[in-house]
């Protein structure tokens, strides 16, 4: 097996090079040819590796691609969950080099070279290293399990046709178990399995005053401002503790007891190391918590975007009619995303000014979820990876989203092991993502091992 990988691994480089030079961003309307091209290179890739019943699935949005392997009708069934869309690449003058032009370069945290593209960790290169696995196992005659790929193409607009997908596919789709490679380690000499993820209610905010634009001598105070009034709202959101202070949003939050609490304690964590990877001289957060915590076991609010009025070069003295935010709300177990929406929604509209008016409106948000610890698929990703990596991995719970992990136990009644391989450095969403080349490799070489003790414990 591991001579096989070897022997191809400057193969496996290459095709993941040509994946990430398609610039398959799903939340942009003109890339949408490239989004399709994406969906066929990985239907070529997954027949050529060994994969039977390939197809390009039709949605509502992006096509979802499926292939699959039933070696056993006894053995266990692994379903693959991956997605091949990203991010926008915006604003491409940040980026040190053409987001879709990717070039390997050394850093501090990968010595051995990253993949500096947009989307090389999130997700084509984490999803591309179950299909050059699936190809070792296939070539190698060491296929333990049977496997199913499901890699939709809509996961960084909300995954808004894979339920309905899902659901018409139930039987097709059936399996005893999930894995999916969308999350990270710690670092590379501190492996982790992610057993916790948060919740997500995505909405976006629209302030009006005024029916147009007027000019600020002529109206300047004495009409209302919706920049300065939607600044205003957004501000109020919290106290001076760092708490929410939408009505109603913390009350189905659990509590983490301080023995579990102790127990997330046990992943390493240097805040020093911390503030100076993104260039912080001091943090803040929610009173009461540490640094780790915030990120995973606490529920936030963010302004993602926020915009209105002339931007453009020089000055244009104007009063804008609208003034438009972006605002995220990462969710933790018991919080429901439509039920923090609505509370959301009425919130803002009740701390507005009767001198605008004011319209929320949702875009998407998935369920957090907690995962096993005793599972058999837990046992058997944490058995791979101790023997890739040296040492026992650690269980961490994550600060992102991904919504597809509660729908996959609501309707395939199938729970999700979250085995990913890249860092929290890695830049993913922002200019300059990159992967290491030692996770995409360590990635490659751990999941076979994962399929081999799956095998034997189920």
């Amino acid at each position: 097996m591991n001579d096989y990988i070897t022997n191809n691994k400057d193969r496996f480089l290459d095709e993941l090079l040509d994946l990430l030079r398609i610039p398959s961003v799903s939340a942009d309307s003109k890339f949408k040819d490239d989004v399709r091209k994406a969906a066929s290179f990985l239907e070529e890739k997954l027949i050529s590796a060994g994969a039977d019943n390939v197809e390009i699935c039709e949605t509502g949005g992006h096509p979802i691609v499926y292939g699959e392997k039933m070696v056993d009708p006894s053995a266990p069934t692994v379903l693959v969950y991956g997605h091949y869309d990203v991010q926008p690449a915006d604003p491409y003058e940040l980026w040190d080099s053409p987001p879709f032009e990717p070039v390997i370069k050394e850093t501090a945290l990968h010595p051995d070279g990253a993949i500096f593209a947009r989307g090389a960790c999130d997700d084509k290169g984490q999803m591309y290293m179950h299909i050059k696995a699936f190809e070792a196992m296939m070539a190698t005659n060491t296929l333990g399990c049977n496997v199913k790929f499901i890699i939709e193409g809509e996961e960084e607009v909300g995954s808004d046709n894979l339920e309905d997908f899902l659901a018409d596919n139930k039987e097709k789709l059936e399996a005893d178990i999930v894995l999916v490679s969308d999350t990270g380690i710690i670092a590379n000499d501190v492996p982790s399995i992610t057993v916790g993820l948060r919740g997500l209610s995505y909405v976006e905010v629209e302030v009006t005053g005024p029916n147009r634009d007027l000019h600020s001598g002529l109206y300047g105070g004495a009409v209302p401002n919706p920049i300065n009034i939607l600044s205003e709202m957004i501000a109020s959101l919290k106290d001076e503790n760092q708490r929410i202070n939408v009505l109603g949003f913390y009350n189905d939050v659990v509590e983490l007891t301080s023995v579990e609490r102790a127990a997330l304690a046990r992943a390493p964590f240097n805040l020093e190391e911390f503030k100076s990877s993104i260039g912080l001289s001091d943090i803040e957060g929610e009173s009461g918590y540490n640094s780790m915590e915030r990120t995973s076991i606490r529920p936030t609010l963010d302004v993602n975007g926020i915009w209105g009025g002339y931007t453009g070069e020089g000055a244009k003295t104007v009063i804008p009619s609208k003034a438009h935010a972006k605002i995220s709300m990462r969710l933790v177990p018991n919080q429901d995303p439509e039920k923090i929406t609505k509370l959301f929604e009425e919130h803002f509209k009740s701390i507005a000014p009767k001198s605008v008016s004011v319209k929320v409106t949702p875009h998407h948000g998935g369920q957090p979820a907690v995962t096993p610890t005793d599972s058999p698929a837990y046992l058997a990703a944490a058995k791979a990876m101790e023997a890739t990596f040296g040492k026992e991995p650690v269980p961490f719970r994550g600060g992102g989203s991904i919504p597809i992990v509660a729908l996959f136990e609501q309707i395939l009644g199938a729970k999700t092991v979250l085995m990913g391989f890249g860092l929290d450095s890695d830049a993913i969403h922002s200019p300059n993502e990159h992967y290491g080349l030692f996770n995409y490799y360590k990635g490659i070489e751990t999941i076979p091992l994962f399929y081999q003790n799956y095998a034997e414990m189920k």
